[in-house]
């Protein structure tokens, strides 16, 4: 597969929404770089399972992005592990994370895990409520958690998540400056192309996901716009 941290552009597929056959089809075949999947709620063993067996009838890679610890399942390519930095909340930061290590541990392949170093920036979304996160930020608390996640934690992974509404793009721009080993993906309120491409001018990895079940047409065209943009660079 083409791993994941050289990934341009993702699709995050939500298992607790419904999204028909055809529709799954044309995300799968779209060209993205890959499929995560994960959500916030309702997220079980069960439909882990059943949207992990529809995705797998294609040949486009697929990430679980582990927000439970009981919808953990073998046969993805590889797991993500988010540990939120921007809250108060240990469980959220070390102590699902874990939990996990020590029940599947002895099974694990580490090679197949991608820590993440989380930053919610949407205060309203079910994601910030959660976990409690501290959203209300502003751009000198991010550049600090992007400078603790590169050269304190030594992550690989920086996630800005907006969750549902669409970031700054100079605070994302700010972010992408300080980082020069860990990746910076952002996700969050990209609807179509032209926010694709004006994320992807900044972030190491676009995800989107809401505008799937909202408006496919739309949400598909952010694949070509990020390789346009690609190709502009």
């Amino acid at each position: 597969m083409k791993d994941f941290l050289e990934w341009r552009h993702a699709f995050k597929l939500d298992p607790a929404k419904e999204l028909d056959d055809e529709a799954l089809e044309r995300v799968c075949e779209s060209g993205t770089d890959g499929i995560i999947v994960g959500g916030t709620d309702g997220v079980t063993l069960d439909n882990v399972l059943a949207i992990l067996m529809r995705i797998r009838r294609f040949s486009v890679p697929v990430m679980l992005e582990v927000s439970d610890p009981d919808a953990i399942t073998p046969g993805f390519d590889g797991f993500l592990i988010p540990s939120v930095l921007n809250t108060n909340d240990a469980r959220w930061i070390k102590g699902h994370q874990h939990a996990a290590i020590r029940e599947f541990g002895e099974l694990m392949d580490f090679e197949e895990v991608i820590p993440e170093g989380y930053v919610i920036l949407n205060p309203d979304c079910k994601a910030a409520k959660l976990t409690g996160a501290d959203a209300a930020i502003d751009e000198e608390d991010i550049l600090a958690y992007a400078r603790m996640v590169e050269h304190f934690f030594r992550l690989p992974v920086l996630y800005l998540e907006y969750s549902g509404t669409y970031g700054d793009p100079e605070t994302v721009r700010a972010a992408a400056g300080v980082l020069h080993q860990t990746r910076l993906v952002y996700g969050g309120g990209i609807r179509g192309p032209e926010q694709a491409a004006e994320m992807a001018a900044h972030a190491d990895l676009i995800v989107v996901g809401n505008a799937l079940y909202d408006n496919l047409a739309a949400a598909l065209k952010t694949v070509r716009a990020v390789k346009e943009t690609d190709k502009m660079t």
